[in-house]
């Protein structure tokens, strides 16, 4: 068993065939393998690949950027060059996923459409309220992710050394990339309150 822990691969892998059997014996369930079952693996999905998000947009709020002053400058490196990298590459992918996910389980959900448009498309009426709840935090989503791949990692790039910039342009962008992460922290509390108490409460 030690030998299996100590191997992040075969880790992740035996977690994943351990998922898929679980997933087979929710096939043999009264709702079989319908649209319903496929719903539920594509919002499987969509949770793994949000925590992952959200868990690293964390893990940087929380812990890195805070810390990163106290951390002596000879060992400063040991984070810009080797963790925060690795950290942003799962980082801007599980963004990716969480908002593709996301956006196919409201097509398979057959309300797309009002949800994105908050519940106004075809005219408001008070049973629209879930849509325009759900909507809201849908688009914080769309928005943090927009914020990963539009501001936070092309600075980052820079910040890191990934792409070339003189030490202006380094504490420029090391700047923006912080406050465009705490811009998603900021955003992400309230998004999960849409995201959960919708299902919890609308269904």
């Amino acid at each position: 068993m030690a030998g299996l822990l100590s191997n992040f691969r075969n880790t992740v892998i035996v977690s994943v065939v351990l998922a898929l059997v679980l997933l087979g014996a929710f096939a043999t369930g009264p709702v079989g393998t319908s649209e319903i079952f496929w719903q539920g693996v594509v919002r499987w999905l969509h949770v793994f690949f949000g925590i992952l998000w959200i868990g690293l947009l964390y893990y940087f709020n929380f812990v890195q950027i805070r810390k990163m002053p106290d951390i002596p400058a000879e060992l400063k490196p040991a984070v810009t060059k080797h963790i925060a990298p690795e950290a942003l590459f799962w980082f801007r992918w599980s963004a990716l996923a969480t908002v593709v996910m996301g956006v196919a389980i409201l097509v398979m959900r057959g309300y797309a459409h009002e949800v994105l448009t908050m519940g106004l498309a075809g005219g408001y009426t008070a049973s629209d309220k879930g849509f325009t709840l759900l909507g809201l935090g849908v688009w914080l989503a769309i928005i943090m992710f927009l914020n990963v791949w539009g501001i936070i990692w092309p600075n980052q790039k820079r910040a890191l050394g990934i792409v070339e910039a003189d030490a202006d342009t380094k504490a420029k962008s090391t700047r923006i990339a912080m406050l465009a992460s705490r811009t998603n922290m900021l955003l992400s509390i309230p998004m999960l309150v849409s995201m959960t108490m919708y299902q919890t409460t609308f269904g």
